[in-house]
């Protein structure tokens, strides 16, 4: 499936902005089962600086900065993206993967080796993902038991999230702490990532936040309108000789080709689309577009 993606981010300032300096994470990646074919940047008031690098943990983020008086920031990115999950290895064809024990797995994530060690940074807090509550640990236990499979643990974790928890947009923020998201049991994507993501780590698991999105599909006889898709979030889970497993709490199912991936951290702040400085008072006014549909 080949995707043509757009992603438009515009701030209005109410007193202009004499000075800003930001980083975009909005360029698909190439990883197995994904092939990003085309990418375009478009930034209003062209950067009078502008450079693109690869960050820590693999993803491709551009820093720019606009040294001049402006009212209005426009960044859209657009991207052209072919999917095959045909490409990625299925766990359900491999027993062994399948059915590796949370205790066996604890016991290989304690070596050394080269894979191990780029896994278990993500066993450790990271900045949204810290001081995890006794009510998440108690959660995460009713799946994650020493004896059960990684796997068909991590699946059911995912469904009891997508039960217990409400998808709701007006209840949470990008600042609301993990352990606020699950006295509320309502959230976002990001939210329910997070919280399964902090589940998994008690319990010593190495676990990622996978930032990206997701197609969505209209009603059946009713066109799809432009702007209706969002940024997405999922988690995924590091099995021992196999590698890492993606799961979508919000939609309750293993990521295809419907899901594209932008980028992996260790929690949200590691890959927000866009994060920066502003030299300006006054209030200022966020629009979010994002839209995705198969390429003609």
């Amino acid at each position: 499936m080949i995707y043509q993606v757009s992603h438009t981010t515009s701030y209005n300032y109410e007193h202009g902005v004499s000075f800003c300096h930001n980083i975009a994470t909005l360029k698909p990646k190439n990883v197995l089962g994904q092939t990003l074919l085309e990418y375009e940047l478009q930034i209003t008031p062209n950067p009078d600086e502008l450079s693109e690098k690869i960050d820590f943990f693999g993803n491709t983020i551009t820093r720019f900065s606009i040294q001049k008086q402006h009212t209005e920031l426009k960044v859209k990115a657009i991207s052209k993206v072919q999917r095959n999950c045909n490409e990625i290895p299925n766990i359900y064809n491999d027993i062994e993967a399948q059915n590796i024990t949370l205790e066996k797995t604890l016991k290989i994530l304690d070596t050394t080796s080269s894979d191990i060690l780029e896994a278990k940074q993500f066993c450790l807090e990271s900045v949204l993902i810290a001081n995890i509550s006794p009510e998440i640990k108690a959660y995460a236990q009713v799946s994650l038991q020493p004896n059960r499979s990684v796997f068909q643990a991590s699946f059911e974790l995912m469904q009891r999230i997508f039960q217990d928890f409400e998808f709701n947009s007006k209840v949470t923020n990008v600042a609301t702490p993990i352990n606020e998201v699950m006295k509320l049991q309502k959230g976002v994507c990001q939210d329910f990532a997070q919280i399964a993501i902090a589940c998994l780590r008690s319990v010593g698991l190495a676990a990622r936040y996978v930032s990206g999105y997701i197609e969505t599909l209209p009603p059946p006889g009713q066109e799809k309108l432009i702007g209706t898709d969002a940024s997405h979030a999922w988690f995924s889970v590091y099995i021992p000789n196999f590698g890492w497993v993606d799961f979508d709490p919000t939609n309750n199912q293993i990521p295809s080709n419907q899901h594209i991936v932008v980028s992996y951290g260790r929690d949200y702040y590691d890959v927000p689309p866009l994060k920066g400085v502003i030299f300006s008072t006054g209030k200022n006014k966020l629009k979010v577009a994002v839209d995705i549909r198969p390429a003609v």
